[in-house]
């Protein structure tokens, strides 16, 4: 989002009666958030970073993430849930019934905003099948965030050919997000193939000296390939979010 679409989005909500004068001013400098007991809302970090505060799930009381998504939607803001469950799906549909949850990537959004997606996208290529569930926690951020996301699945180093055949679609997008269990080779094959950054997402997927997804990790930071940075374990989210910041770059 630009500062000229929160400025503008602030001066709509004043106008309205949504907020206050002062409540505006606050917004405008980042520092605002409210206070509900549980949680602090960081009703603010639009203004810092240009998203809104994304809802971490897991842990928290499905009414818990009720009362922060609350507090968000009426500050104009949209809501993403990760690592969330299908009572918290449950808890979310009275709150606002435009609430989507995604089993697979465990997460639940809700757009009351629509986000302008720029003319480039994103690739998403995972190891295997069983490593969906982070790609699709990677998709579901990078989509909220207001990026096109083109998936290629299943299309690790064992058969790489099924990589080859994608070759064009993942040298296409402006980011490539690489998400593999195992031995975690799919991130250095990747890039080695492509000019753009690759973000090498680790997974928990594998048998025992997997380490749950330490080999993979420990592979892809070791990685031969330059271009390639790794984010943590079984993190869609941080990978997702990280390559939106970079599809996005320049586009305001």
């Amino acid at each position: 989002m630009a500062a000229s679409d929160i400025l503008r989005q602030l001066l709509a909500d004043v106008r309205d009666g949504n907020i206050s004068v002062d409540a505006a001013m606050r917004a405008l400098d980042g520092g605002e958030y409210v206070d509900i007991g549980h949680a602090k809302v960081d009703t603010g970090r639009v203004v810092r970073t240009g998203a809104p505060e994304i809802i971490y799930g897991e842990g928290k009381h499905p009414e818990e993430v009720a009362d922060i998504a609350k507090v968000m939607l009426s500050h104009g803001a949209n809501v993403l849930v990760t690592r969330a469950s299908a009572a918290v799906h449950e808890a979310l549909l009275p709150v606002d019934h435009r609430a989507v949850f995604n089993a697979r990537a465990r997460t639940v959004s809700i757009v009351q905003r629509p986000v302008p997606a720029p003319p480039t996208y994103i690739a998403i290529v995972t190891g295997g099948t069983s490593d969906l569930p982070v790609a699709e926690e990677a998709r579901e951020t990078a989509c909220f965030l207001g990026n096109t996301v083109k998936m290629v699945p299943d299309a690790g180093v064992a058969g790489i050919h099924r990589l080859l055949g994608a070759v064009d679609t993942i040298r296409g997008a402006r980011v490539v997000i690489a998400v593999a269990g195992m031995e975690g080779a799919l991130a250095s094959v990747v890039g080695g193939l492509v000019d753009k950054p690759v973000i090498a997402v680790p997974t928990s997927v594998g048998y025992g000296a997997s380490f749950g997804g330490l080999a993979a990790l420990l592979a892809m930071l070791n990685s031969c390939a330059a271009g390639v940075g790794v984010v943590n374990i079984d993190n869609g989210f941080g990978a997702g979010y990280l390559a939106s910041m970079i599809n996005r770059l320049g586009l305001y």
